[in-house]
């Protein structure tokens, strides 16, 4: 089965500097603009702002 240019991965970069990311995937039609979620970051401790980097 051919992934779909609909579903991208996507990486989010965490806002508080450290340098995580996570890996998700995300449905352009619903959502076209950046997504920002809420994840912890574990090099702060804490939950931050990750952004998609792109």
């Amino acid at each position: 089965m051919a992934r779909s240019e609909l579903r991208p991965v996507v990486t989010l970069r965490s806002t508080a500097g450290t340098g995580s990311s996570y890996v998700t995937r995300k449905n352009r039609r619903n959502t076209p603009d950046r997504l920002e979620l809420r994840k912890f970051d574990s090099a702060a401790g804490q939950h931050v702002l990750f952004r998609e980097a792109r």
